[in-house]
């Protein structure tokens, strides 16, 4: 029967897995619809385990927004770890999801947020298990609609094959759309079957449909062109921006997880969009303009949120937080009102040039003083330019003393290997840095104890940036750099021992470049990976570079091309990317210039306090910046002094992970 619940026979297997709990469902505010009380049924997936899953914010918006339809319900589903997936598969247990445990095979759409490319062989399991064919072309009126989103979703091609359609930018109007076009077709009685939804998705700027697209390569396995194959499509499909966030303050009932997740806190996000301008970010570019919530919303989600949930930290969340133009009153108000009570403020990794030590206090007025981070990104002030982040070592050392000296023993650093332009030098200032951190923090401070941990990151080229044309370092460079950085701080006798250090290889970005900038070809790859055994690829356990290699190798010498063409080629200014038939609204001749800027070493500020520099997002879009300050308050309350308990399960003490950007 249509919307059972899978649960009696999946329960037998639970006590045979690693973290059962993860599977049961039921978490505090959660929902349940009757299945005969929708006309359009939606299963969410975050392709990636349920503790990661679970507190993203994208995936916990769209579930409230679309459960707010009275036709309409909506649940979620995560990746099943390899345990319990060899368990469905030998006891006939399909995808199921976690609300109601019914198959995901039997709802409308199967909308599934990428944050990670890193996440495609995941959603091959996912289909599979659910009995969805895996190429959207074998699919039947049966079966979902698959619909992709996330950043990663800016460019889709490589899983063109796999995915029905894509939504491009944000998700909260454009679930609604899909939701309309879907109920009124349901309800003429499905003429067309699946295509003529599909096209009706297109049609109506909807969503993107790669079936409604055709690619044409040059004999040097370079793309010639991609055109519609149908007259009443978009040339290019674009992206969909909610203009006004003060009109979506979702999520309002977060989940409360039942098992440990990475993040267990009430997150609000106070901005979306990011003009700072920072080259390599892709999340930076495709997100503007920069929209600010006001304060009454903020202050009044954080109210709800936390009555809802009975979490006691609150995240404010944003690419880039502390440039709210308003933060220091956010800080300030929300301190007042929750001092003495056992709910705590904070902030994801903080720019340089946009801490300042009172915003940090309000930030630990309730006696949490954690670690700080901050993100200078490049080692050496010339690379800095480069990208774009306008910070000095000057500057570093000054903010980094400033909170020293106000009680602060550790700080964090981040920084990318790989950048473009990058030599073997660039990396090493990495450690004069650190060293020059220790030392200033010892000498302000008066004290041995500071601390101060560098974090690297491998860069990846990501489409809609301005080093999308770039050609990404090797592995075996980034490799080699990060060894002379390690030995550097190693025989650092003086300051050594108090820098931790900590680093990924650089395979895994190699991958990740591949699938980024990949085109429909690199589909081959990655269902060969997965029929390999290709899962959880973003978890150092699972990830085999050979694996990947090897399929490479397989795949794609018939298309004239290989690993290296995908990676650490550098593309010419005109040639045809595979995202460029997808509008981001950024104008390509932008990009090019931007890029020519970096090569220059050319900073560019910020353009909500600056002359616009033609992007081209405001004018494409119809949209302007949107930011204050507002002059209105944040609270009209006076202070709690005790946060309401949590109702039902205690939620376990969550396991802390870096800012994804």
């Amino acid at each position: 029967m249509s919307g059972q619940s899978l649960f009696p026979v999946l329960e037998p297997l639970l006590p045979q897995v690693r973290k059962p709990v993860q599977y049961v469902g039921g978490e505090k505010n959660s929902q349940v619809k009757p299945w005969e009380t929708a006309n359009v049924r939606w299963c969410l997936m975050y392709p990636d385990a349920y503790e990661v899953g679970l507190p993203n914010q994208g995936l916990q918006i769209l579930y409230e927004v679309l459960n707010a339809q009275e036709d309409v319900l909506a649940e979620r589903t995560y990746s099943v770890w390899p345990d319990l997936e060899a368990l469905m598969r030998e006891h006939h247990v399909p995808q199921f999801t976690v609300d109601a445990h019914r198959a995901v095979g039997q709802f409308d759409l199967l909308g599934v947020s990428f944050a990670t490319e890193l996440g495609y062989t995941n959603l091959l399991t996912a289909l599979d298990l659910a009995g969805i064919p895996l190429h959207a072309a074998d699919r039947t009126p049966a079966d979902p609609v698959v619909v992709a989103g996330g950043h990663a979703a800016f460019n889709p091609e490589p899983v063109a094959d796999f995915v029905d359609a894509v939504v491009l930018g944000d998700g909260e109007e454009a679930v609604l759309r899909i939701t309309d076009v879907t109920r009124a077709w349901k309800a003429e009685g499905a003429p067309g079957g699946r295509s003529e939804l599909l096209v009706r998705l297109a049609r109506t700027g909807a969503a993107y449909v790669p079936s409604l697209y055709d690619v044409v390569y040059h004999p040097d396995g370079r793309i010639r062109r991609v055109t519609p194959n149908r007259d009443d499509v978009p040339a290019r499909p674009s992206k969909h921006t909610v203009s006004n966030l003060d009109e979506w303050p979702y999520p309002k009932q977060p989940l409360v997880p039942l098992a440990e997740t990475v993040h267990e806190r009430m997150s609000v996000e106070i901005f979306r969009g990011c003009t700072r301008g920072c080259r390599f970010c892709q999340a930076g570019m495709i997100t503007r303009p920069v929209r600010e919530r006001s304060l009454p919303t903020i202050g009044k989600m954080i109210e709800t949120g936390l009555a809802a949930t009975g979490f006691n930290e609150v995240g404010l969340l944003s690419l880039s937080s502390a440039d709210h133009t308003e933060i220091a009153e956010i800080a300030h108000g929300l301190a007042d009102r929750y001092e003495g009570s056992d709910t705590s403020l904070s902030l994801p990794s903080t720019r340089v040039d946009a801490f300042n030590v009172e915003l940090a206090k309000d930030l630990s007025r309730n006696g949490r003083r954690s670690g700080l981070t901050f993100a200078p990104e490049g080692g050496s002030e010339r690379l800095r330019a480069v990208i774009n982040k306008m910070v000095t070592e000057e500057d570093l050392v000054r903010t980094v003393s400033a909170a020293y000296v106000n009680g602060w023993r550790q700080v964090k650093l981040y920084f990318m290997c790989g950048l473009p332009t990058e030599t073997d030098e660039d990396v090493l200032a990495i450690a004069r840095l650190a060293r020059e951190v220790i030392r200033t923090g010892r000498q302000v401070s008066g004290r041995r104890d500071i601390r101060c941990t560098v974090s690297i990151g491998g860069f990846v080229p990501k489409p809609h940036t301005p080093f999308q044309w770039v050609g990404q370092t090797s592995a075996e460079v980034t490799d080699h750099r990060l060894r002379l950085l390690r030995d550097a701080l190693k025989a650092d006798k003086e300051c050594g021992r108090a820098v931790g250090f900590r680093y990924h290889d650089g395979r895994p970005g190699t991958i990740e470049g591949l699938l980024a900038r990949g085109d429909r070809r690199v589909g081959r790859v990655i269902e060969r990976v997965w029929r390999e055994g290709g899962r959880f690829d973003g978890w150092s356990e699972y990830f085999s570079y050979d694996r990947w290699a090897a399929a490479c190798a397989t795949e794609l010498p018939a298309a004239g091309v290989d690993l290296d063409w995908y990676t650490t080629r550098e593309r010419e200014e005109r040639e045809v990317l595979p995202w460029d038939h997808l509008d981001a609204g950024l104008d390509r001749d932008w990009l090019w210039a931007d890029w020519q800027e970096a090569l220059s070493g050319t900073e560019l500020d910020d353009c909500r306090w600056s002359p616009c520099y033609d992007c081209g997002v405001c004018p494409e879009m119809g949209l302007e910046t949107q930011i204050g300050p507002s002059g209105r308050s944040l609270l009209p309350l006076s202070p709690t002094g005790t946060v309401p308990a949590p109702v039902g399960p205690a939620a376990p003490v969550g396991v802390p992970a870096p800012s994804a950007v």
